[in-house]
């Protein structure tokens, strides 16, 4: 203890956290480094892996529809026109008043420095295991004389024949399987979709689970290098995200000690340890991800199960809005631009979204490169100029304006005879089954008599919400129940993930959060609060903290333990009861 109170925070983290992995898994993208590591590395959480079926399919989804209904093109088109007011700008059917005096401009190309670098075109992924680099030689020189020609025609039979002869990767993953032209003989999949693992009737369990192990292990050999017969050695810190359920959870667990070998592992719930990470205490964490937003309010180092909000939308349907916007208006050029199947286009579009992208009144065009990927050809450039780029991320608030449910969530009945990971289970007499030890159900208060009076929440949270970030917020932090405390968390609001960075997103979620906060309620004063790093990588992070502190290892589970017992370990503590531990370093950290 006293060596914890001198140490360097550096220090420690070098000590510690040179064995210490910690992985913070999401839907569209997976954050993965050793705990000593500043930043982690973000990597799309996919796989594309070599196919022989006829015929064959480009991405492995569980995608039901991807046409929209009359009355969601109506509710859209609606939804615009009701941002398009706020913002100051002209309606859907309305002509840009462009003609009296010039609209604003975003800079062009050069001189804009996020711009250069983003417009730069993405390439095809090179799919053999080795290249061929007498690809070059395979055009024949059309000024040579008839023998040359004639040696040249050999030898490009022979290249057609050596490319041929070259094997295929069996997968990639990561940007790769993303960059894979649709010609080629891959079938993407997303493991994880919307917050849950994707399964399906077309993608079973088994094949989302063995793609799981097969991309976080090519991470921890391509990325962190760290081969298998090392990793007894490490540990694992797992950064879940609240919308998980205890299944999904055990079976991460499985695969870090049981496929991957590690030596031992810790689950975390992501909103404390993205409280962890901006050194806070108290904040109700908004969560704005790729494909999901969640709301989860924590009060002294303890997630709120009650406060719980899952809202089906992110960054990509931003990027799917931005699309939609600019054909409305006719400005998007005429090639053929798909995100769902082609994810090339994804990629491009979220580049555009992260550059021009930004709430902000009044009309925001934008000069920009836009590139078409066509069969497997190198990408064209086509010059054009974007319109109602505040509109986009304008959905967060307005969400019929994302229709999100292109990608529904995954069906339910996997998932039936597990409890949620939020439900609040430590003071409830579970009936026991015959096949479970006496040990499998303890006394989760041994031992943690600080939570004795802590307030219970017996109502299962609302697992989804179809109302926009402003009203989420609000009634996550009214759930609460306490003025003090609400009064508390309307002023300590923490926006994480890769959406948070949008600019102008701070005040805009501070003024629509004060207008939604019902005129009876003594509350005055809506305040975000300024991360003090990278808000995609702010929970991996607190995850590394969280790792390191916790010296007790009390809710650490250990291979063998798991191997052998399943999701008990011998001093019967359940895995999910592990943020007690967190609550535990955070009243450290304090005092």
């Amino acid at each position: 203890m006293d060596y914890l109170k001198s140490v360097v925070p550096s220090q420690l983290m070098s000590e510690r956290g040179s064995n210490l992995v910690v992985i913070n898994p999401g839907s569209a993208n997976i954050r993965i480094g050793l705990a000593s590591q500043d930043t982690p590395f973000n990597i799309p959480h996919c796989i594309a892996r070599h196919t022989k079926q006829v015929p064959k399919k480009n991405v492995q989804d569980q995608m039901l529809n991807n046409q929209l209904t009359t009355a969601q093109h109506m509710e859209r088109e609606k939804a615009y026109d009701v941002i398009a007011s706020l913002l100051k700008i002209p309606f859907l059917d309305e002509e840009p008043s462009s003609n009296s005096f010039p609209r604003k401009m975003g800079r062009v190309d050069g001189q804009n420095p996020q711009t250069s670098r983003k417009d730069l075109a993405l390439t095809w992924t090179n799919v053999y295991e080795e290249a061929s680099s007498s690809s070059s030689a395979v055009e024949p020189s059309r000024n040579e004389d008839a023998t040359t020609e004639s040696l040249d025609l050999k030898e490009c039979t022979d290249s057609k024949e050596h490319v041929r002869e070259q094997k295929f990767r069996e997968f990639i993953c990561g940007e790769e399987a993303l960059r894979i032209s649709p010609t080629e003989p891959y079938c993407l999949c997303r493991p994880i979709r919307r917050g849950h693992l994707n399964i399906s009737q077309h993608y079973p369990m088994q094949q989302v689970l063995e793609d799981l192990r097969t991309i976080w292990d090519w991470i921890l050999i391509e990325k962190l290098h760290i081969p298998r017969n090392e990793r007894n050695m490490y540990s694992v810190v797992l950064v879940i995200p609240e919308t998980f359920d205890n299944r999904e959870i055990k079976e991460m667990l499985s695969i870090v000690l049981q496929e991957l070998c590690f030596g031992s592992a810790v689950v975390h719930q992501e909103g404390i340890a993205a409280v962890f990470g901006n050194g806070l205490s108290t904040a109700c964490v908004v969560n704005m991800g790729a494909q999901v937003t969640s709301v989860i309010c924590i009060e002294d180092g303890v997630a709120l199960p009650a406060t719980g909000k899952t809202l089906p939308f992110g960054g990509e349907d931003i990027s799917r809005c931005l699309l939609w916007t600019q054909r409305q208006h006719q400005t998007w050029p005429q090639i053929r631009t798909d995100m769902l199947s082609k994810p090339i286009d994804l990629l491009m579009l979220n580049r555009l979204k992260e550059t021009y992208c930004e709430i902000k009144e009044g009309e925001l065009d934008a000069t920009a490169v836009v590139h078409s990927y066509e069969d497997g050809t190198s990408a064209g450039s086509h010059k054009t100029r974007l319109t109602a780029l505040n509109v986009p991320p304008m959905g967060f608030f307005y969400p019929t304006l994302l229709v999100p449910d292109v990608f529904p969530p995954p069906p339910r009945s996997w998932f039936h005879d597990y409890e949620d990971m939020l439900e609040d289970t430590w003071h409830i007499d579970f009936p026991r089954r015959p096949d479970m030890s006496d040990g499998f159900y303890p006394n989760a208060n041994v031992g943690l008599s600080m939570w004795e009076s802590y307030p219970v929440f017996p109502n299962k949270p609302k697992k989804e919400e179809k109302v926009g970030i402003a009203e989420a917020v609000t009634n996550s932090i009214l759930s609460t129940g306490r003025i003090d405390l609400q009064r508390k968390l309307f002023c300590s609001i923490q926006l994480i993930g890769g959406v948070a960075q949008t600019r102008g997103l701070v005040p805009a979620v501070e003024e629509s959060v004060l207008h939604a906060i019902p005129p009876n309620e003594a509350v005055d004063t809506v305040e975000v609060l300024q991360p003090r790093a990278n808000p995609t990588f702010v929970p991996w992070k607190g995850g590394a903290i969280l790792g390191v502190l916790d010296f007790a290892r009390d809710a650490w589970l250990h291979r063998e333990d798991w191997i052998r017992n399943g999701i008990h370990i011998g001093s019967g503590r359940k895995y999910k009861d592990s943020y007690y531990i967190q609550g535990q370093a955070m009243c450290y950290i304090n005092s």
